[in-house]
């Protein structure tokens, strides 16, 4: 005697129609049973299984790498745009993550702006010091201005953050501190050249000052530029800072009268 209750059941093992499929029936229906099964097993095994986080999701890194995605984030940001066009809404966007990570990692866009100026500052301070290997008052002169002008072809954002006006809290990390902190790296060895010219020392503080924003702003311009190439630059800056050193005088006076 034939079955009568497999067909329902059959169509209730796959919840699916199947159009196309022949109708069952006869002697055959129990072997049919199995072979659609079988095609229903196979159909499911072949269906992907996605292994991937949703769409959206946020990448999860350790607090080092995120503290790291924050700070080359907000460098860029800068650069581009200034402390004061940034938001800390758009660097939490950048980074893909809500403001209060940045709050977290920072306290926020000030103290983020802080930690990358204090690392551009002494990541080109470092530069300057490595450099200044040789003997002689010229060739120190010569590897000092090239290794401001690597600094700002290699690191033009760094550079870009450094010139540009710093928000009224922040007490360091402005143009004028960068010439400051580099002028007194320069100071000695332009008090070592000025006693063996009989010119006072006490002046070296003031030219010292003198040449390094010379050089400094010969630098932001070049940022820009980019020609003629570094090298012939440095060159032409320290033709103008050597000649003149080399020819000063002790008490120098004005030519011009003033009128008053």
């Amino acid at each position: 005697m034939t079955p009568t209750g497999d067909a329902p059941a059959v169509n209730g093992l796959d919840g699916e129609d199947s159009p196309g499929e022949e109708s069952l029936g006869g002697d055959s229906r129990a072997g049919d049973v199995a072979s659609l099964a079988g095609r229903r097993e196979r159909r499911r095994a072949a269906r992907p299984v996605s292994t991937a986080e949703p769409a959206g999701e946020r990448v999860r890194m350790s607090g080092q790498q995120r503290r790291a995605q924050l700070l080359d984030v907000g460098r860029r940001l800068f650069a581009d745009k200034g402390f004061e066009a940034v938001s800390v809404e758009e660097i939490a966007a950048k980074a893909g993550v809500s403001k209060p990570v940045v709050y977290e990692h920072f306290g926020g866009k000030e103290g983020l702006y802080a930690v990358v100026v204090d690392r551009e500052m002494n990541h080109l301070l470092s530069s300057i010091s490595d450099a200044l290997t040789a003997g002689t008052a010229r060739e120190l002169l010569e590897q000092a201005g090239l290794a401001l002008f690597d600094y700002i072809d290699d690191y033009p954002d760094g550079f870009r953050i450094l010139v540009r006006d710093s928000p009224v809290s922040q007490q360091t990390g402005s143009f004028a501190s960068l010439i400051l902190d580099v002028a007194s790296q320069v100071e000695h060895l332009l008090a070592k050249e000025f006693h063996s010219h009989r010119i006072s020392t006490k002046l070296a503080p003031m030219y010292s000052q003198m040449l390094v924003g010379m050089v400094a702003l010969t630098g932001q311009w070049w940022l820009d530029v980019r020609k003629p190439r570094k090298e012939e630059v440095v060159a032409h800056v320290v033709n103008l800072a050597w000649n003149g050193l080399q020819h000063m005088d002790a008490k120098p006076r004005l030519v011009v009268e003033r009128r008053r």
